[in-house]
This record gives C-alpha cells, structure tokens and sequence, in this order.
C-alpha cells in the first residue's frame, strides 16, 4: 500500500469542479441555473424544522446534479459544519475545491482506500467488525487516528451490521486502537410511505441496539437516522444529527413530504431555439416517425438530448411515463409539446401556430409567468423518480450559479 503521505489528490474533472462561470460566447444554448440564495433558505427551513439537531446536507452524485463543488463551497459558507457523500471520490473532489469542513462518506470503504481517508481527513463508515479491524490496522500502520461512524442495519439489507448483532461491533470499536468511534447510524427504508410503522419500527431497533452505550455506562456517540422524507415527517427520528438530501434542493419525493416541509427549487433548466420549420400535414417527426402532424404546424429544435439527461421517453411514443403524453416546454409563458422521440442531442417541439425565433429561451424545468414544470413533472412523463432525474442530468450541462436575481423567463441570460 502506498504511503498516505506520498498521496496526490488527482485533478478534478473540469466539467465538474470547475468553479469561474462561462463567459456568453463560451456558454452552450443548454443549461442550469442553480440559485444559491434558494439553497440558503432550504437550508434555514430545515435547520428551524428540525430545532437543535445538527444538519449535514447530503451532496453525494453531483450535489444531486447541482454541482458538487459550488454546492460545496455555499454550505460550507452558510455555516454547515460537515457534509455527506457516497464515495470517497466525491470527498476528495470537494477537497479539492477548498472544502476544510468534516466530510463523512457514507458508503463501506474498500480497504485499499482507506489510507485515502486518513491523509485527508476524511470520516470513515465501518459497517463491519472486519472494516473496523481494517480501519484500525491502516490507522496504526499510518501513526494517526481514524474518524468513524458505526452503520447499522435496521431493515434496509444494504450494508451495516444487523441491529440484533450491533453489540458484537460495539465492543470491538472500543478494542480498537487508532479508531475515535464518533457517530452509530441507520437508514430508514420506507419513511415515504403513508403507513409509517415500518419506519417507527426501525427507529425502535436502532434505539434497542443503542442501548449498548447505557447498560455499559459509556456515553452515545452521535446519533443518526433521517434523511428527506424522515426529516419531513418523523420528528421523533432526528436524533442528534440529521442528513437531507434531495429535500435541500427543493424537491419532494412524495407530496406528503412537501407538505410537512415546503422548500422551494434550486435548479431550473433552460435551453433556446436553434432551428424553425413549418411540417406540413401528415409528416412525421424525429426517429421511428412516432408523431405525425395531423395539420400544417410549426416545430423548433431544441439543442438537448437524452445525452443531457432529458430522457428519450419525454416525447411522444410507447415508453411514455403513468402522466400518460409527452413533456411539455414553457415558451413566452406557455407550455408547448415534445413531439416525437428525444434524440441524443437534439428535441423537438410542437408551437401550433405560434411564433418562435432562434435564440429564444425555452424553459424544461422551472418557471416562465404563470406556468411550471417541476423535476415531478418530468419523472411522472417519464416514468422515473425524481432523485433519478436530477441526478441524470449529465456533466455536458453547463450550471450557472446565481444569487440575489430572478431566475424566470425571457431570452437573455
């Protein structure tokens, strides 16, 4: 294994990390706009919503599409204390943007990585007594002392030591060596769901296996359980810390979650005009000849594609989602139809009889005048879930990060 001392943070991707915004002549006619001040305030709402337990945002897969860097970099500014990600690699990431902040990588370290955590101050999660004999042992072999947080499975079946069997790792976290256990946690499976007894029910397992730390009169490490739909609505599960994830970006998996706690969209996504035809009735559009034109009407083309994560089955065609008809795109306020199958780089949009000009703006998730489309929107047309959506939108889509300016409709940036 390699020195800890001798590792190099690689170079971030520069899609992703880069951090100075495109200038008008560099930026591509796709793109996001992350407004900052509405993650500020996601963040205050679920800070007052939770009353006194820590809250570490989630900012696994690209910040949820946002941006991981940039997001990053603004929690960090608002005052959060630690972050969390999937992988190790999404830590050094941040690293690498200037994050100084405690970052916890929720997922299992595989053991070769583990010097990783240790020269950048990473926290780990030992979800085995094998890992945290592994953590130990890289921990005395480097001449430092390994962060950690205990996973415990409570009904998931994913990783983490079966709640019935969380004492046997307990007790080995305090044989260890190099290891400062400072954090036991779970996650809960259905804390969606309309009926929350399941959840209510892993809460009372993760507590029983907790127990272990008052029948040996040992104070509790940090305790946590709730994510999103958790946080929303299982005030009893917000323990001393808790991780929102999709829920900080203003998107609410179920309707019940949006109502326990409303937050409000941080991204929108934007493309323009770049093509206008007149198809005369009865010719059909895009691959497959899905759509055909049941009068003389007008189409423009769209520089986004399923490449960008704007899903082939928006438009017209059998693989439409339960919201049963193609996407629609707002133009001058008004919502349009996707026409034909989503191709890989380009989408194509029914106007009627209006009018459209190259370099218009069109809005495919967000708010021109009256009308909206919201991820839901685009996940109920496409049959997917909304976490998938936003995280599907791909690194070749610019974001653009704002504050203090509105971020509707019109056809200038």
């Amino acid at each position: 294994m390699t020195d800890a001392s001798q590792m190099r943070l690689r170079e971030p991707d520069a899609s992703e990390m880069r951090l100075r915004e495109p200038d008008a002549s560099e930026m591509r006619p796709t793109w996001c706009d992350i407004d900052l001040d509405a993650l500020d305030r996601n963040l205050a709402a679920i800070r007052r919503h939770v009353a006194g337990a820590e809250v570490v945002p989630v900012v696994k897969a690209n910040a949820y599409g946002h941006g991981i860097a940039r997001i990053g970099l603004a929690l960090q500014a608002a005052g959060v204390s630690c972050v969390s990600v999937a992988y190790v690699e999404e830590a050094l990431a941040l690293r690498s943007a200037g994050l100084t902040i405690d970052i916890h990588v929720l997922g299992g370290a595989v053991e070769r990585q583990i010097p990783l955590f240790l020269a950048h101050d990473l926290i780990l999660t030992a979800p085995s007594i094998d890992k945290l004999r592994q953590i130990d042992d890289a921990a005395v072999a480097a001449g430092t002392t390994a962060r950690a947080h205990l996973k415990i499975d409570t009904g998931m079946e994913r990783i983490g030591v079966h709640h019935y069997n969380a004492e046997g790792l307990f007790a080995e976290s305090l044989r260890c060596r190099s290891v400062r256990v400072e954090g036991v946690f779970s996650h809960f499976a259905n804390a969606d769901s309309g009926d929350l007894s399941d959840a209510r029910r892993q809460l009372d397992y993760f507590s029983e296996a907790l127990s272990f730390y008052e029948r040996h009169s040992l104070p509790t490490p940090v305790r946590h359980m709730a994510a999103s739909a958790a946080i929303a609505r299982l005030p009893e599960a917000h323990l001393d810390r808790v991780r929102p994830g999709i829920v900080l970006y203003g998107v609410a998996p179920k309707p019940e979650i949006a109502a326990a706690l409303p937050t409000e969209p941080v991204l929108s996504w934007h493309s323009e005009v770049v093509y206008f035809k007149v198809v005369p009735r009865g010719a059909s559009v895009g691959y497959g000849s899905t759509w055909t034109a049941d009068r003389q009407t007008r189409v423009i083309t769209l520089p986004v594609g399923y490449a960008d994560g704007y899903a082939r089955s928006l438009g017209t065609g059998p693989q439409q989602g339960p919201a049963q008809g193609p996407a629609n795109v707002l133009i001058d306020g008004a919502p349009h139809p996707v026409v034909g199958h989503v191709c890989m780089d380009q989408t194509m949009v029914n106007i009627g009889d209006g009018s459209a000009y190259n370099g218009d703006r069109v809005t495919l998730v967000g708010r021109q005048g009256d009308e909206r489309v919201t991820i839901t929107d685009l996940a109920d047309w496409c049959g997917r879930s909304p976490y998938e959506v936003l995280t599907g939108i791909s690194l070749r889509v610019p974001r653009v990060y704002r504050r203090a300016e509105a971020l509707g409709c019109g056809s200038a940036r």
